[in-house]
This record gives C-alpha cells, sequence and structure tokens, in this order.
C-alpha cells in the first residue's frame, strides 16, 4: 500500500483542473501578449482567472499579480515594501518559511534595514503582547511579515488581531498565506491587509505559479523588469495553463470547503488520538485545537529510538510518505529551524503528517500500523 501524507509539501493535481489546463496545453496556446485572435483568446482566459481568484478572496483583479509561486510573491512583498514604500524595519519570526527569513536577512545585510524578531509562546504562536512592544519602540516605517498558518507545526495567526495592531502603529502588514489559502477563507473587503501570497500546488493546483495580492491603496513599482505583463508589476510571458489551472483549483477548493475541513479535520483528530493509545510518550509540536492549529497538518514528537534517523526512511519503504518538516530544507543537513525556534527535543524522532481532501481514513490507519510495527520491532532505547 502506498500511502501520501505529505501534503503540505505539494498536493495531487485535481483532475479537474488537469482537464481545465489542457486546451491551453494543446489548442489555445497564443501568447497573451500579442494583438491577434490567438493573443486575444488566451488574454481574455487570463483575465477571467483573475476575475474568478479575485471574487473567491473578496478583492479586486487589479490586485492580484500572478507569480512563479508563493517564494517569489513573499519576495516581492517585502523587497516592494523597502523599494516603494520606505520601509526601515521589517518585523518577523524565527520560525517563518524560509522565503522570508532568508529574504528579510538578505535585505537587512545588504542596506540599513532594521530586522526584528517578534517573541514565540510556549506552543509557537506569536506573542502578541511583544509584536505591540516591538511596534511601538520605534518610528521607522515599518512592515510586519507572519505567516498565517505555520507549514511545519501547523498553528494560526489571528490576522484580524494582528491587522488591527499593525493599523494601530501606521505599520504594512504582510502574510504568507501559502499553507491556508484555498483551506481557509479571506474576505479582503473586511480584512485591512497590504499583502498575502499564493502557492497554487498547496490545493491540488499546478506547481510554478501562485499570486501576490497587493492593497490598491499601495503604490508599487515593477518587481520583474522587462514587459508589462501583469499591470506592469512582472515582466515575462504569463505562465498560462498555470494560471488556468490556479484559478480552477481555488474555485474546486472553496466549493464545499466546510465540508473537506470537516473531513480533513476528522483524520487529524483521529491519527492524535490514535497515537495517543499507542504511545505513552507521544507529544504534539505547536498547538493542536482544531481553532488554533490548519486542521492539514500534525507534528509528531516519538518516543525515542535508536535509529531516530532512519524512521522517515523506513516508513517511506513501507509505503509512508512523509516529512521530518518543510520540503524546502529536505536536502540540508540541518535541522528544523522551526522546531529549533520552539525549543523542541529533537533528539526524538518529529514526523509531519500532513492530509488532503484526497486522504482516506484507511490511509491514515495503514501509517499508523506502520508505525507501531516499527516501534515493536526493538527500536525504542
Amino acid at each position: 500500500m502506498k500511502v501520501y501524507l505529505d501534503n503540505a509539501a505539494t498536493t495531487p493535481l485535481a483532475p479537474e483542473v488537469f482537464d481545465a489546463m489542457v486546451p491551453y496545453l494543446k489548442n489555445e496556446f497564443g501568447n497573451p501578449s500579442s494583438t491577434h485572435f490567438y493573443g486575444r483568446q488566451t488574454k481574455a482566459a487570463i483575465e477571467t482567472a483573475r476575475r474568478k481568484v479575485a471574487e473567491l478572496i473578496h478583492s479586486k483583479p487589479s490586485e492580484i499579480i500572478f507569480t512563479s509561486g508563493g517564494t517569489e510573491a513573499d519576495n516581492m512583498a517585502l523587497n516592494c515594501a523597502i523599494s516603494d514604500l520606505g520601509v526601515q524595519r521589517i518585523i518577523t519570526s524565527s520560525i517563518e518559511h524560509h522565503a522570508i527569513i532568508h529574504t528579510a536577512e538578505h535585505i537587512c545585510n545588504k542596506s540599513k534595514i532594521e530586522l526584528d524578531l517578534v517573541k514565540l509562546t510556549e506552543n509557537g504562536h506569536v506573542d502578541l503582547n511583544h509584536l505591540e512592544e516591538l511596534l511601538t519602540k520605534s518610528e521607522k516605517k515599518t512592515i510586519v511579515s507572519l505567516m498565517h498558518g505555520n507549514n511545519e507545526i501547523g498553528n494560526l495567526l489571528p490576522l484580524n488581531k494582528v491587522s488591527k495592531l499593525c493599523r494601530k502603529h501606521n505599520a504594512y502588514f504582510h502574510s504568507d498565506t501559502v499553507q491556508t489559502m484555498g483551506h481557509y477563507t479571506f474576505d479582503l473587503e473586511a480584512l485591512d491587509i497590504d499583502f498575502i501570497t499564493c502557492a497554487a500546488h498547496k490545493f491540488h493546483g499546478p506547481k510554478g505559479v501562485g499570486f501576490l495580492y497587493v492593497n490598491n491603496k499601495l503604490k508599487n513599482t515593477p518587481f520583474i523588469h522587462g514587459g508589462s505583463q501583469e499591470r506592469g508589476m512582472r515582466g515575462g510571458t504569463e505562465n498560462l495553463y498555470g494560471i488556468i489551472g490556479l484559478a480552477k483549483a481555488m474555485e474546486l477548493a472553496y466549493s464545499g470547503l466546510k465540508d473537506h475541513q470537516k473531513q480533513v479535520q476528522s483524520l487529524k483528530t483521529h491519527m492524535i488520538n490514535s497515537l495517543r493509545s499507542s504511545f505513552k510518550e507521544v507529544d504534539f509540536h505547536g498547538d493542536i485545537t482544531p481553532e488554533n492549529s490548519l486542521y492539514t497538518v500534525l507534528n509528531v514528537c516519538l518516543p525515542k529510538t535508536s535509529k531516530a534517523s532512519m524512521l522517515l526512511f523506513t516508513l517511506d519503504l513501507k509505503g509512508v510518505a512523509c516529512s521530518g518538516g518543510s520540503a524546502c530544507t529536505s536536502g540540508s543537513n540541518k535541522g528544523s529551524h522551526v522546531l529549533e525556534g520552539i525549543a523542541a527535543d529533537v533528539s526524538k524522532p518529529n514526523v509531519r503528517f500532513s492530509f488532503s481532501r484526497y486522504t482516506k481514513m484507511e490511509e491514515v490507519d495503514y501509517a499508523l500500523e506502520v508505525l507501531n510495527e516499527v516501534y515493536r520491532k526493538n527500536l525504542v532505547e
């Protein structure tokens, strides 16, 4: 049996998304910048997709810039804040995605931009009291960049509370919503935020495409020069079939969302209860209460084993695909910066299981069965 429980890294492409993309891979191939029929046809398809995306998150089409994915969108948000909005300080946290952490460090190392890290609570939430202290202590123009849902431990950020704090202190607010787009609703007419980001492959869309939402009240210059695409904000021929796939994937994601949330949360709850029954020393990183945690992510701290470094490999050999953290750092010998940031016990095996709407209960049960089998074979010290 093959079981895929690494959906925080990427999700399988929905069949309906593939079907929507096929015409633009085969017949409707025109360059959207061309003025003839073929170009007008594909340009119209992109603008229809943009309107669909905007409608689903309650924004304006002019606020959606299609990108190559979440990393580019995060980079674009921070760099534009510095170059166009006069930002002199970045506030973020130690457990952000590297698309934010590394970008912020790079910006601050090469310029006179200040970088402040907000403290975290014991279970990995952003300390809002400390965030307000940081916002109060300086008159420098500031951008706060905090992710909505952590990709490793699943903690959710209260966007409305952070937004109000930022506005109270005249700070800009960017949130990396890559893990939550397509999984939670967004009303950007009600939420006062400057930038949010998206990667289509996190909700059964294609890889290599995403978007950056930029609030219309902001005035930005191009991030990629070379053409007038994306309303002059991002030069380069558009990823036509990717954009079509992104819009279709979002449409599917928000169709019956509450039912999908309930279904996937039941899988996560079942795994939590089963692990607690099987292992006396099991623990969970982050806040696992449903209202404060991504229903798609569960980070498990298992009992010590003499072969902790081989656990993921052993699970893979037995058909269970999961991870020890973010897929973006899997090629590195370094441990998880997120687990280090919350002072997790890294001497024990830490495994991230992540679920999707296509995950079945019998697949979760099989993964649990394999884990129990591995530990029964005298691997525990």
